[in-house]
């Protein structure tokens, strides 16, 4: 953005709302409006001062930040930054927030706030940034989902699909997911995002899908049927012996777990085999391990812009020749099962040319 982004603070602390304001006010690129104690006060401050970016607490008087949440995605979709608890409690929350369509969550530090908040200082200010260029969209997916019938004995059970996703991704991930056969063909999936909260990922997602979600685990056996989140903070990836491989070596394009570490495993280990989707997200983590993958056979899929929160990882691999098809994401649990439902497809005789 040509001129600072406008930011309003929402949370009931008053300590929070200044040392929030103080952080964001020291960058040059942001510009705080406003203050707000509470939903109600944020709600007229929102139609008055149109802000670019909302950042809101979870617990507050009058109206959680869930609840209101949903009510400014329903009527007022704007980029929210969700701060809150990294507790079982704030970490079901955060997630729930997300599902709503905030476009990232900031964990609350514990022990000296002062300190904790200073240590967050690049991450809050990174995360602002970002979601000022975001595309949210109203709450809620449209309709009901699909659940794809069980696939025929024997199709798709040489298959493995892999997906990359960042900013957005949690509600993208989740319609492909619920979408999925039970006997689906394996799926292991890098999501960036903090350590608490991939195994409440899991779990949210295994009591909505008929497949089996699980937090991938070191030496794991991969199965049809089951997907595998690789753990915040740990770096993931497929061994030869059709194993995972979990483990804390160093961060790749600045993230643990890369997108990129994984897709480079799938194109050694399963090569034409292979599906790979590469959903939203800032940056362009994975842009270079779907290329390996699309010049080892595999079929490779990018989010497209009008349905991507930040259309930044799917537009880097799209510039380099790695994506097969563009799809909405409405459209890509139907384009994954529908390949796996051709026994031996060849990913050249499906897709000619790389989109550009």
């Amino acid at each position: 953005m040509r001129r600072p982004v406008r930011v309003l603070i929402v949370d009931d602390s008053a300590l929070m709302r200044q040392m929030l304001s103080a952080i964001l006010s020291s960058d040059p690129r942001i510009e705080v409006v406003d203050t707000a104690a509470d939903p109600l006060i944020a709600r007229e401050k929102i139609k008055t001062l149109n802000p670019d970016v909302v950042t809101l607490d979870v617990e507050m008087p009058r109206m959680n930040g869930l609840d209101f949440l949903a009510k400014i995605m329903t009527l007022r979709p704007t980029p929210v930054i969700m701060i809150s608890s990294l507790t079982a409690e704030g970490t079901d929350a955060s997630l729930r927030a997300l599902e709503l369509g905030a476009v990232d969550v900031v964990g609350k530090p514990t022990g000296f706030i002062n300190e904790g908040m200073e240590n967050l200082r690049h991450e809050i200010i990174e995360k602002i940034l970002a979601a000022a260029c975001s595309h949210v969209q109203s709450t809620g997916r449209s309709g009901h989902t699909v659940r794809h019938p069980r696939l025929e004995h024997g199709l798709g059970s040489d298959r493995v699909i892999a997906i990359g996703a960042s900013t957005g991704g949690v509600p993208a991930i989740a319609s492909i997911l619920e979408a999925m056969p039970a006997n689906a063909p394996p799926i292991l999936i890098v999501q960036h995002m903090p350590e608490a909260f991939t195994q409440r990922f899991a779990s949210r997602l295994d009591n909505l899908c008929d497949i089996t979600i699980r937090e991938g685990r070191d030496r794991q056996i991969i199965q049809s049927g089951h997907a595998y989140i690789a753990p915040g903070g740990r770096m993931m990836s497929l061994k030869g012996d059709m194993t995972l491989q979990i483990n804390d070596s160093e961060k790749v394009n600045g993230f643990r777990p890369s997108v990129d570490v994984l897709f480079d495993s799938i194109a050694k280990v399963v090569g034409a085999k292979a599906i790979g989707v590469l959903l939203t997200g800032m940056g362009d983590d994975g842009a270079r391990g779907l290329l390996r993958m699309r010049q080892s056979g595999a079929v490779t899929f990018g989010q497209d812009q009008a349905s991507s929160i930040v259309y930044g990882m799917p537009r880097a691999a799209i510039q380099l020749g790695a994506v097969c098809q563009q799809l909405p994401i409405q459209k890509m649990a139907g384009a994954i099962v529908g390949l796996c439902r051709v026994q031996g497809v060849d990913a050249s005789n499906v897709f000619n040319e790389p989109v550009t």
